[in-house]
């Protein structure tokens, strides 16, 4: 990576998925309102590249991954050291030995900062993760805004305009609602009258395949093999509704003020939730703690009913105008349903 004549580099890890990209929007703007005349990196796994350049927060990124939530190598950063490090990736040494091995003229981490102006932070469990990363920066004096998760409109068409998007993939089995109540709620909306199409990621295509064949859907309301970013970004930003499990999708939604409807469990929406807003409700049911990790769908998930998902997907697409343009200037105070 060639330095850009004049200024300082920043780089910043985190090194996730494309939800972690998305609730860490407002950390990342924070950063670039605070070193406005440098040039920020981005240090994330490459298939995230379009996403990250698009949040407007960062000028180039570092293409660093590892398998599960690992944190990568940045052994391959070229050139002189960062004039500042900043770890947005973990609490943990593991993040912040990556940075520091690169030896950056100042380093901002939560695990044993070792700026003299700073006293170690206090990782809370239970913080929700937009609130976490602006609450850290807050502590070397860069403000953030939780609730800046806006993204521009994309460029691109959407493939299905004014569609009902159905989202039935997760990372994780535990956080996969059942393909079959999937089915049922995208049968119910279309007898409505309503257009679904379902969508999935790049090894996606058995479920997706699994939803539409229970639901009759027809060839042409199948997304599959993972459409890329700004296609993505499109079918999300001029949905009349996106259904999904706890995953990227249902943050770019909120970045986009699509109307949302996500299915919680393990993790309450408290964590990973989306902004209070009338257009974004959260399903889960409270219980003991499970795992976001999980080989299996987790038991609070699974008590999430196929009629109440249709009761609040009504209610949704009910309260919405149709509109094609740009949702601006939305309120960003929002709804969870417990029960």
């Amino acid at each position: 990576m060639s330095d850009p004549p004049g200024r300082r580099r920043v780089l910043v890890l985190r090194a996730l998925g494309l939800g972690d990209l998305l609730a860490g929007v407002p950390a990342l703007r924070g950063v670039r309102r605070a070193f406005a005349r440098d040039h920020v990196v981005l240090a994330l796994p490459p298939a995230l590249r379009e996403a990250a350049l698009a949040t407007g927060a960062v000028d180039s990124v570092l293409a660093a991954e590892a398998p599960g939530r690992a944190v990568p190598s940045l052994d391959h950063w070229a050139g002189p050291p960062p004039d500042v490090a900043v770890d947005l990736h973990g609490n943990g040494p593991e993040s912040r030995d990556a940075l520091a091995a690169l030896e950056p003229r100042r380093l901002l981490a939560y695990a044993e900062p070792d700026d003299g102006r700073v006293r170690p932070l206090v990782w809370r469990p239970e913080e929700h993760e937009r609130v976490r990363w602006c609450r850290f920066l807050g502590a070397y004096g860069i403000p953030a805004d939780p609730d800046d998760v806006r993204l521009p409109p994309p460029a691109a068409p959407s493939p299905a305009p004014r569609a009902v998007v159905v989202h039935p993939g997760a990372e994780s089995a535990s956080r996969r609602w059942p393909a079959e109540r999937y089915a049922v709620v995208v049968r119910r909306l279309r007898a409505f009258g309503r257009r679904v199409v379902v969508s999935g990621g790049p090894a996606e295509d058995a479920l997706v395949l699994d939803v539409a064949e229970r639901a009759g859907l027809p060839p042409g309301d199948l997304l599959r093999g993972g459409l890329p970013f700004g296609e993505l970004s499109a079918l999300v930003a001029h949905a009349a509704l996106l259904i999904s499990g706890d995953t990227g999708l249902a943050h770019l939604a909120v970045a986009h003020g699509t109307p949302s409807l996500t299915l919680f469990g393990p993790v309450s929406p408290s964590q990973w939730g989306p902004p209070r807003a009338e257009r974004h409700i959260a399903l889960w049911k409270p219980g003991p703690p499970g795992d976001p990790h999980g080989a299996v769908p987790d038991p609070q998930l699974l008590r999430i009913g196929d009629e109440e998902v249709v009761a609040a997907a009504q209610r949704l697409l009910r309260a919405e105008q149709p509109t094609t343009q740009p949702r601006r200037g939305d309120d960003v105070r929002g709804t969870s349903v417990r029960s």
